[in-house]
């Protein structure tokens, strides 16, 4: 039978590793982009959002984590599921949502949609069509921080499918060469489109490939954004020592498929629900509840007000106007008056 002394450590809460005003940014941010792609999956289905769409639903920890870990100034680039990590630097909901619609006022002008999300005020350094193009990319980003001795970093986003690119190969052999101030992160949802990653490769533990370059290479939890934080906080520690980058594999799960068009035939129902038991929200809801940081009360409060920004969003981008169809010729070429460009 347990004492008494026992059943009281067994009821106490988890043990704040953190200041409390950082699980209230986690849950907020993580909730602003949880809310975001569910409305955007909504619009898209009603056809207001057209092309290609990939939702960031359940990998919302990988962003929040990172964010909170790194400092003003750093880089972000990604590949095209790309509207959680904008959203979590404070890139305006309306410019994301608007663009995802095609309109004059979003991010790139209508004229990148949902995969080419961009926003240099908050270091946001794009989303990346061409699967594991910004890999090479990040590292040169890194390589203009190390050069402009700006103390500032590069994090680099990709797939577990660009992992297969020679481009993530010949970037790891350079960027560990050169001491570059960068983080590789491959968000490992287990799936490269509707392939699963043991069916791609013989190598199913990622973050062993960068130990053939003597990348420092670490597997992450990615359902919980404090593992998130921590490891990217000993990344970033690294680089801005001149140590060099590091490669971290966040084991994270998307609920919905690859892309909207995706109908999930290649994985259970009983897989996915088994994932959303480790809901990154829901972890950090019940350490907030369990510690008595916020009530019950306060978080639906805060989920209130997201949906608030999320519904202004898509009024925003609703009541907001198409652009010039001449607007198709500019932001091309760096010369304006470059001959080849016709009226």
């Amino acid at each position: 039978m347990a004492t008494v002394t026992e059943k009281k450590k067994a009821s106490s809460p988890k043990k704040l590793q953190h200041p409390k005003e950082q699980y209230m940014f986690w849950f907020e941010n993580m909730l602003l982009q949880r809310r975001f792609e569910e409305k955007s999956g909504q619009l898209y289905g009603q056809q207001k959002i057209r092309g290609f769409c990939h939702l960031y639903i359940g990998q919302e920890a990988c962003s929040s984590g990172a964010v909170s870990a790194l400092k003003k100034g750093d880089k972000y680039i990604t590949a095209y599921r790309d509207h959680g990590i904008p959203l979590a630097l404070g890139t305006s909901p309306n410019a994301i949502m608007a663009e995802l619609f095609g309109k004059k006022t979003g991010t790139t002008k209508g004229k990148g949609g949902s995969m080419h999300i961009f926003d240099k005020e908050v270091g946001f350094i794009g989303g990346h069509g061409i699967v594991g193009g910004q890999i090479p990319l990040g590292a040169g980003i890194a390589f203009a921080e190390k050069y402009n001795k700006t103390d500032n970093l590069c994090i680099c986003y990709f797939g577990d499918g660009a992992i297969r690119q020679g481009s993530f190969h010949e970037t790891l052999n350079m960027a560990m060469s050169w001491k570059l101030p960068v983080i590789f992160v491959v968000e490992n949802n287990g799936y490269a489109m509707g392939t699963s990653v043991a069916r791609t490769s013989n190598v199913t533990e990622l973050y062993t490939l960068g130990e053939a370059y003597d990348i420092p290479s670490e597997p992450v939890d990615g359902m919980s954004v404090e593992a998130i934080h921590e490891a990217v906080s000993r990344a970033a520690e690294r680089a801005r020592k001149g140590e060099g980058p590091t490669f971290l594999e966040f084991r994270t799960y998307r609920y919905r498929g690859h892309s909207m068009s995706d109908p999930q035939k290649y994985r259970s129902k009983e897989e996915v629900e088994e994932y959303k038991h480790r809901d990154p929200i829901e972890q950090i809801r019940a350490v907030i509840l369990e510690n008595k940081i916020a009530t019950e009360e306060d978080l639906e409060n805060i989920d209130k007000k997201v949906k608030e920004i999320v519904a202004a969003s898509v009024q925003f981008a609703e009541e907001s106007e198409w652009p010039d169809p001449k607007e198709a010729y500019t932001d091309v070429y760096v010369e304006s008056d470059y001959p080849f460009v016709m009226d």
